[in-house]
């Protein structure tokens, strides 16, 4: 089954009475349960095709099939209550209430969702917010201010929030973009475990070792997917380099 059916997307901004083509008729399927990075140059159109197909972003033609509702033809409350819902999101720049602890920044989503309007569903929310962050091993700053963690913990406690309401895809842009090597790796992990307990996901890369752990890696330039190269599941550290290898070399003939 399919999670998501794209079919000629197309998205153009007008600026100054010129037009400019970002997305030019994609067309792209994902599978339910698959991790698919998206790659390219910069300017290339890969943040706007995440928007797109999510909904955060309205494509200027063409159809988001996601879980066998066209997104395209959703009005906005409709979409934010599928966002909120059925998507979850990570990015580069991690988008926290900094009034707010780690823990009440994680569970403030599922306390918005229809679920968490009942408050009898409350004490539910909250077991599965710090069972999450047990998972991912933040438990220990969970009262912390959003100031006073690294930028691991920080980011590893945004995807704590974007599960809270059990998501059937999740979009990040970069996830791992701020981060430095060791916390890329621990994200990863998490990412890759997520994806293998059932949960699809689609991220946007310029890091190769990042794109390397997904099933597979989809190239875009100048707003449509040129190619794309297939790797099925990681399951084993020991594939990386060998992946690295292939992908170093597939990134050189796109012309990358």
């Amino acid at each position: 089954m399919s999670s998501l059916v794209v079919k000629d997307l197309c998205k153009t901004y007008i600026t100054n009475k010129r037009q400019n083509n970002v997305l030019r008729n994609v067309n792209l399927e994902i599978k339910e349960g698959e991790m698919v990075a998206i790659m390219g140059p910069s300017g290339s159109g890969k943040s706007t095709l995440l928007y797109a197909i999510s909904g955060m972003d309205k494509p200027t033609a063409g159809s988001v099939d996601f879980f066998g509702k066209d997104i395209t033809k959703l009005d906005g409350d409709a979409l934010s209550d599928m966002r909120l819902n059925e998507m979850g999101f990570i990015f580069q720049q991690m988008y926290m209430l900094k009034n707010l602890s780690i823990y009440d920044n994680i569970i403030l989503p599922a306390y918005q969702s229809k679920r968490g309007q009942d408050k009898a569903n409350r004490d539910t929310i909250n077991e599965r917010a710090k069972e999450l962050m047990k998972k991912l091993g933040i438990s220990e700053v969970a009262e912390n201010d959003i100031n006073e963690v690294s930028g691991g913990q920080l980011q590893r406690a945004c995807i704590c929030r974007c599960l809270m309401n059990e998501p059937k895809m999740i979009f990040a842009d970069e996830p791992t973009g701020a981060l430095n090597q060791q916390n890329s790796k621990e994200v990863m992990k998490e990412l890759n475990r997520i994806n293998a307990e059932g949960t699809t996901v689609m991220l946007v890369t310029h890091d190769m070792r990042v794109a390397a752990q997904s099933d597979r890696v989809l190239y875009i330039e100048d707003g449509n997917i040129k190619g794309e190269i297939l790797f099925g599941k990681f399951t084993d550290a020991g594939q990386m380099r060998e992946r690295e290898r292939m992908i170093s070399g597939w990134l050189m003939e796109m012309g990358f």
